[in-house]
C-alpha cells in the first residue's frame, strides 16, 4: 500500500523523454480524483543537484536515514516531480519522518506560488 512519505522506486525519464533509470522516489500526495494516482518526486545521490529553495537533503547523521532506506545520502528533489499510477511505483525501500515530509511540502508550495 502506497502512503504519503513512502520511499519506492520508479524509472523517472529524462526531461528529454529518453528513459531513465531505476531510482528512489519520494510518495508527496495522492491526486485527486477517483484514479489511484500519485504525485512522487524524484530523490538522486548527486548532492551537488541540490536546489537550495526547495530541495532537501538526507544525511546519515539525520534521524530518519536509517528508517528511509536510502543507501547513501540523497537529495529530495521536489522541483523533479511525477504523476504516476499506484501500480508503477516498485517496491517500498522505506519512509521520511513526517516533520521532513511537512518541510518538503511546505516548500513545494512556496516554489509554485513564487513566494
Amino acid at each position: 500500500m502506497i502512503s504519503e512519505g513512502l520511499i519506492t522506486l520508479f524509472k523517472f525519464p529524462q526531461t528529454d523523454q529518453q528513459a531513465g533509470k531505476l531510482r528512489p522516489a519520494l510518495v508527496l500526495r495522492k491526486m485527486p480524483g477517483r484514479y489511484d494516482d500519485w504525485l512522487i518526486c524524484m530523490i538522486s545521490s548527486q548532492l551537488h543537484q541540490k536546489i537550495q529553495e526547495s530541495d532537501e537533503v538526507v544525511t546519515t547523521k539525520d534521524s530518519d536515514f536509517i528508517r528511509s532506506g536510502l543507501k547513501l545520502p540523497s537529495v529530495i528533489r521536489v522541483s523533479r516531480l511525477a504523476v504516476v499510477e499506484e501500480d508503477i511505483l516498485l517496491g517500498k525501500l522505506g519512509q521520511i519522518s513526517h516533520d521532513r515530509l511537512s518541510r518538503l511540502k511546505q516548500n513545494l508550495a512556496r516554489w509554485i506560488s513564487g513566494v
